[in-house]
Order: C-alpha cells, then structure tokens, then sequence
C-alpha cells in the first residue's frame, strides 16, 4: 500500500514525499481512512509505530477542505503530556501541512507567554498544547476553544501517570460536546479505558504492536551487576563496546543528575534531562545529544517521552522501571524505522522480580552477558534475598503484635 492508496490530497502527498515517505505504517494504514471519514478513533500504539502521522495528516486533510471558509478560530486541539513531545507533534504538522496553508502552534509551559499569546491572537487551525500551559491560556482569555471540531489525545496513559485527568476534564468542558475524538494510548490500563468510552462516540478500535512486544531489530542484553558497580559498568561499556551515543534511564531526577555529574567527572560528555529542568535547557540538551555533541543522555521515563533521535544504537537500562510495559516504551528509542539496535539492561541482586515481570510481559528471556568485569556471585543473591526476607519478618512481627494487643 502506499499513501496515494489513501486518497489524499496533493499538497499533502508532495510533503510526504519531500519527507521521504513511501508507504503508510500498519497504524496509518488502519486509522488515515477511518479518520477520513470523521470517525472517533480509539488506537493502542506504542511509540515508534507511526502514530504522530496517523493522526496528523487526516487532521491536515479535514481541515484543509474549509481552509477558505473557515474564519481563524482554533478547529483542531492536540494534547500532549509533555514539551518534548508537544514539539515532535508540532513539527511533525509543520512537515505534513506545509503546502495546506493551515497554520499550527504548539503551546507549552517554562517559555515566555509573549509569543504565545500573540500567535493565538493572528489566528491559527491547530493547537498542539499540554494540558497545564493550555489551561493557564484559557483562564487569561487568550484561547478559546469552542470552534474545536477535532479533539486528539496522545499518549493518554501518561497523561493520567502525570495526574492531568483534572485538567483533561476542565479542557473537555470547554469545548463543544458535538465533535470529533481521537484517542491514542500505548497501554489501555482500567483508568485509560475508562476515559476513552466517556468521551468518544462509537469509536473504531485500532490495535498495532501490543505493548508487550518488542521490534524484531532490538537485540537484547541482561548484565547482573551489583549496585555500587552499576556506574563502572557503564563507563567499562561505553569505552570498549565503542558506543558513540547513547540513551540512559533511571527512575528518578536525582538520579539522573547524579549519574550525569559522574560521567562528566569521568571524562564522558553527559546531560541529564528531566521534569524539572527548564525548557529551554531541555531543548538545548537534547539538540546537543542529536548533533552527537553530548554522548550519554540520561533521562527519565517522563522526561524521554516524544525524544525521537535518528539512527541511535544503543539504550540503556540503568535501573529496572517499577512498571514492566515501561521496559518496552524505553528499548522502544533504538530499532526503529528497520534500523538495528541494541538495549541494555542492569540488572542488581533486589531488581529481579522487576526482571521476571518484564520477562512475563514480554513472553522472552533477555539473553545473559556473563563476561564483564563487574559480575554478580552468588554471594550477593544469598545476601539480597536474606535482606528482603528480614524486612517482610520485620513487618509481619509489628503487625502480629498489634493485633495481639487488640485482641
């Protein structure tokens, strides 16, 4: 299939070719037509199958067919969980629409509101926001929303992961009942679910790359490896596997920034990218990071939502994510578009169930790499497990107490 196949219009198939495009992904094969057809969509797709497009160039070719008509109030409304990925959507309808004549802007919160506002008040088609920036403009009188004909909400699981189900409620209130939804979400968790049969109408369902999949391209690796030598490891990797660049997760801010300061202290060029970092610092790194300038980026889970880099080999997992889906969201950075990759995974003594729980999700065991210089021994399992059994008898001795002192 290619994208003429799809029916659409010239001045979009002359962008996609300019891009570089030739055929749709399954999801763009599935959800452009249904779209087309003003349809509510309810898709499951993980990052990295095309979605931003399935979206996009529907929404280009609706609104382009009352372009002349249409008077300058926002008709399309995107939301995003975070800047980063804001930013990817707004360029991806840059890319797409750029002989439509629509315009687009994307909104989001740590810039200055000058520029903002006055792109809102020449008048626009598309808004592409997060939900916090959003929300501030409409409180001030800068936006309105009550010409909205299409509403998209991408990569809603994160949105409710970040606590924005409020605010998705406050935007859905203000715009007409009467519209078009299109939902997009990697997982479809009971709270996910449950937002998307409230607001959508009779939806298409489009399912691509269940979650618990990984791309074939992925070659996985496990090191077991204790804590304390997690950092050496790493430095020992990135100077004799030659990785020349590289995306690194933790779970936490500190730990991001913690990590960074000691690649640098190492001699290894690296940032850490995270929530609390201002935008224009985040902007700066991850352009830094793409120019090759910056070797190891080391990111959040939140944080590496809508980074999208070319041809990145490697990822790697320095700590073991709580939730096993995210292990496939995070390897899902390198692989992509048929280019191989590789994905790295740390492993300490206390993260193995988190291990067994991707391994269940997954359905494979991620191949053991036993030759490096930081091994665990069976020392430290023994040690690991003794630790956790102490702390569940501790528990269970406290509660045991008090319920004899109840009784």
């Amino acid at each position: 299939m290619t994208f003429e196949d799809l029916h659409l219009i010239s001045p979009i198939l002359q962008a996609l070719e300019e891009e570089g495009y030739t055929q749709p992904t399954p999801i763009q094969q599935q959800a452009i037509p249904e779209v087309l057809q003003r349809r509510d969509l309810l898709a499951t797709a993980q990052t990295g199958t095309g979605k931003t497009a399935a979206f996009a160039i529907p929404v280009l070719q609706l609104l382009h067919g009352q372009a002349i008509t249409a008077s300058q109030n926002i008709r399309a409304l995107v939301l995003t969980p975070t800047r980063e990925l804001a930013s990817q959507v707004g360029d991806s309808f840059a890319a797409y629409g750029r002989y439509t004549g629509l315009k687009h802007l994307v909104v989001y919160g740590g810039v200055p509101y000058k520029v903002q506002t006055e792109a809102l008040q020449a008048g626009i088609d598309i808004l592409v926001a997060t939900p916090g920036r959003l929300l501030d403009l409409l409180d001030q009188g800068f936006v309105k929303l009550d010409q909205v004909q299409i509403l998209v909400i991408d990569e809603a699981d994160r949105m409710l992961d970040m606590g924005f189900l409020p605010d998705i409620r406050r935007v859905l209130q203000a715009i007409p009942e009467k519209r078009q939804t299109l939902f997009f979400s990697a997982t479809m968790a009971f709270e996910v679910s449950k937002l998307a049969k409230k607001i959508l109408a009779e939806p298409v369902s489009v399912e691509v790359t269940p979650v618990s999949s990984t791309a074939g391209t992925i070659r996985q690796e496990l090191y077991y490896v204790k804590k304390a030598n997690k950092t050496p490891l790493l430095l020992h990797l990135l100077q004799h596997l030659g990785i020349d660049r590289t995306l690194v997760f933790m779970r936490t801010k500190e730990g991001a920034d913690k990590l960074a300061k000691e690649l640098n202290a190492a001699g290894i060029a690296a940032e850490a990218i995270h929530a609390d970092r201002a935008q224009r610092d985040r902007e700066r790194v991850l352009e830094s990071f793409k120019n090759s300038e910056t070797r190891v980026l080391v990111a959040t889970d939140v944080a590496a939502r809508g980074i999208d880099v070319e041809e990145l080999s490697h990822v790697i997992n320095y700590e073991l994510p709580f939730e096993a889906e995210t292990y496939v969201h995070r390897i899902g950075r390198t692989g992509r578009a048929g280019v191989a990759g590789i994905a790295i995974t740390f492993c300490g003594a206390t993260e193995t169930p988190l291990l067994l729980a991707i391994q269940q999700l997954t359905g494979k065991a991620i191949p053991v790499v036993d030759q490096h210089p930081y091994p665990l021994t069976a020392q430290d399992f023994m040690e690991a497990a003794a630790s956790s059994s102490s702390k569940n008898g501790n528990k269970k001795g406290r509660g045991g107490k008090g319920k004899r002192g109840r009784r």
